[in-house]
């Protein structure tokens, strides 16, 4: 192939390129423009609590019953079991977290915060929660149960307050729940009471199975919420990991034990702490502040790189609108929940996505005025700025990964969402930028009448 048909297909390959990109830059800005405008959208923004105005509720979790080395692991499944909870009433894009009080205790108090964005109905909320009941198995202690109907003394005397004593097994060991409706038999039209079947895990089926062993003739009372449902006796070991939980039900009650139970046994008991509302009104207006902030930083910031850098700075301004189109892109594709902390995150990511792009052009600078031309100097521009640009975007991520693994729930939403624009900056820079750059025609730094890459001086 001749040199100028060589030249002239690599320039078609630039050009295609360069157009691909801007194709595909286009696609995804009218992707994000039709799922914030349309209000049945399948990827929508996700509004952070305070942003969208909702409840904030916060629970207590009585630990003291349990080995400290379990809490965490309790806390988990707690969390878990409420998150599906409120999933299931409707809520839109809840925020369910553990986190544990900074007061230096002798037992740290576990509190589980629930976000319900776009519920101001504090009272249905907590309702909706209170319903996921507390299943617990406790044996009737014979001689506790005469000396509290015997003696007049005060129960705090006495040491406790009812007959039963706790077992260790919990809706913690609970897998699922049965409803059972026996029909009429066929002899003497004989019904039976509707009852519920709940089945445990391995382990608790062996806890419940040691338990009946152990305890044959005595009463295993079933508590619920810590309301008495049935207290029947130990017949004999039961193997097999199933109970049956008996009590004067009828069909729809078993049924929506049912559903309670499965869709939730709570593995530790819990107690609402506080309450606070965030009004619809105050959520929107933080958020426009919050927009026109990034706005007029964005901008600033392309005023700057195109006044500064004319002719690239012209392209790494598509490129940072290419930025900001990916990071909005990313923001309904992935389970981010925006917040106003995710905002100022998403604002200061918008002035750092340049520092590739300004270490790049002064790199070019210096190549172009040596005798390069502009691709040229473009191509050894980036191969030269990578080291910096490398580390310089390795430190901010790993700040945002360290703010991230031990902020709170605020913390770690402005860290995730300004790792995710120092990750996706530095992409842009080395993908967009470049591409567009040497797409342009080649210049030399003598016969560059404009200045497309020397803003201020004379030329030697």
């Amino acid at each position: 192939m001749s040199e100028p048909a060589k030249a002239s297909s690599e320039r078609i390959i630039r050009t295609f390129r360069a157009l691909f990109m801007l194709a595909i830059g286009a696609a995804l800005a009218w992707f994000v423009y039709t799922n914030a405008t349309q209000p049945d959208a399948n990827y929508p923004f996700k509004l952070g609590l305070d942003l969208a105005g909702g409840a904030h509720l916060v629970y207590e979790a009585d630990t003291s019953a349990v080995e400290p080395m379990e809490v965490d692991e309790l806390m988990g499944v707690l969390r878990d079991v409420i998150e599906r909870r409120v999933n299931l009433f409707g809520v839109s894009e809840p925020v369910v977290y553990v986190e544990e009080s900074s007061f230096v205790t002798d037992e740290p108090i576990q509190r589980l915060v629930v976000e319900l964005p776009g519920v101001t109905d504090v009272s249905q909320a907590v309702n909706e929660i209170g319903r996921t009941p507390l299943l617990e198995f406790k044996l009737l202690d014979q001689e506790r149960a005469a000396q509290l109907a015997s003696t007049t003394i005060a129960t705090s005397t006495l040491g406790f307050s009812d007959p039963y004593v706790d077992t260790g097994l919990t809706g913690r060991y609970f897998e699922r729940a049965d409803p059972m409706l026996p029909q009429n038999s066929q002899g003497g039209g004989f019904e039976s009471s509707p009852y519920l079947n709940i089945t445990f895990s391995n382990e608790g089926g062996d806890l419940f199975e040691a338990l009946t062993r152990e305890n044959v003739g005595e009463q295993l009372a079933i508590f619920l919420d810590g309301e008495l449902l049935s207290a029947p006796t130990i017949n004999e070991p039961i193997p097999g990991g199933t109970a049956m939980i008996t009590g004067n039900f009828t069909a729809e009650e078993v049924r929506n034990l049912s559903e309670n139970l499965n869709f939730g046994a709570l593995p530790l008991p819990i107690t609402l702490a506080s309450t606070q509302t965030v009004g619809a009104t105050l959520g929107a207006q933080v958020l426009e502040h919050g927009i026109a902030a990034g706005i007029i930083g964005f901008a600033l910031v392309l005023a700057f790189m195109v006044l500064w850098y004319r002719v690239p700075g012209v392209v790494a301004m598509i490129a940072l609108l290419f930025y900001v189109v990916v990071m909005l892109a990313l923001f309904q594709f992935m389970p981010v929940v925006l917040t106003a902390a995710g905002l100022a995150g998403f604002v200061l990511s918008l002035g750092m996505a340049v520092d590739a792009n300004v270490l790049v052009f002064e790199r070019m600078k210096e190549e172009y005025r040596s005798g390069k031309d502009s691709r040229e100097a473009a191509r050894d521009g980036f191969t030269r700025a990578w080291s910096a640009i490398r580390d310089g975007n390795f430190t901010s991520i790993l700040s945002a990964i360290i703010l991230f693994w031990f902020g709170t729930s605020i913390v770690k939403g402005f860290a995730l969402v300004f790792g995710l624009g120092v990750i996706i900056s530095m992409l842009t820079a080395l993908t967009v930028t470049r591409t567009l750059l040497i797409a342009l025609p080649a210049l030399s730094y003598q016969t560059d009448r404009w200045g497309w890459l020397y803003n201020s001086g004379s030329k030697k």
